[in-house]
């Protein structure tokens, strides 16, 4: 099967409806829905790339992540900044479309995209879920699709938020990746306290939804502090402990509310 990997397309205003304060506040986002085109990558029954640009991984072809992916262009994807975040894309051609969304996690980029339409590159699997049952295939076979969109909540299903502490860390560069992030699913800055320190040091975007810090001898155990791109925060107290090493992940026992 060809892959069908077209460039991912400017995106339209979004225009959240950001409810004010923290963790107890929801954030609503907006409920209309905008025109877009959408494909397909990877294999037919496949989750897309294997990773992707976003970083997290063999996470795309497990549960809660399998499947449910997409690649988006540089606007939408922002510089890893958009990674995580979480659209539901509908198919319009009533022909062979159901009504059903597919909801879908930003994982990956689809660079060099024009900017004149919004485009979700797609898993074959979340692509051919639009489809009516039993038309997966010939879904796939339209290649490019008129959709519409709206950014959406990122639910994990009782999972919180992780850490992974990325490969090549060390006492003096600490790299962090986040995962099942509910709510807003993205990450607008990130902080971690030293064990007996009272002060913040702040992490620096690094790719995708990698953050790291040159610091040190860095001491464990970390907390860690997040705020998503609508301003809602929360912090995991020593949730990445002193003996922590390169390539484990550490589960805080929080999350926001979806």
């Amino acid at each position: 099967m060809k892959h069908h990997r077209v460039s991912a397309l400017f995106l339209l205003s979004l225009g959240f409806i950001l409810a004010q304060g923290q963790l107890q506040h929801r954030v609503v986002l907006d409920p209309h829905w905008y025109p877009g085109t959408a494909t397909w990558y990877g294999e037919p029954e496949g989750d897309g790339s294997t990773g992707g640009a976003c970083g997290y991984g063999t996470l795309v072809d497990v549960k809660p992540l399998k499947a449910r992916v997409g690649a988006v262009g540089p606007r939408l994807y922002r510089s890893g900044e958009g990674c995580g975040e979480c659209y539901k894309v509908k198919c319009l051609d009533q022909s062979i479309c159901s009504k059903r969304a597919v909801t879908v996690i930003i994982t990956d980029e689809c660079p060099g995209c024009p900017s004149d339409r919004t485009h979700f590159d797609l898993s074959g699997a979340a692509f051919g879920r639009m489809a009516f049952s039993g038309e997966n295939g010939q879904l796939r076979n339209r290649g490019e699709i008129p959709v519409i969109y709206r950014r959406t909540s990122c639910i994990y299903g009782g999972k919180n938020i992780a850490f992974q502490v990325n490969e090549g860390s060390t006492p003096y560069w600490l790299s962090l990746l986040v995962e099942f992030e509910d709510g807003d699913g993205d990450i607008g800055s990130m902080h971690i306290q030293e064990a007996g320190s009272s002060e913040w040091l702040q992490m620096n975007h690094l790719w995708g939804a990698n953050w790291c810090i040159v610091a040190g001898p860095l001491k464990g155990p970390f907390s860690v502090k997040l705020s998503t791109s609508t301003g809602r925060s929360l912090t995991a107290k020593d949730v990445i402990p002193s003996n922590w090493s390169p390539k484990a992940t550490y589960a805080s026992r929080l999350n926001f509310s979806p």
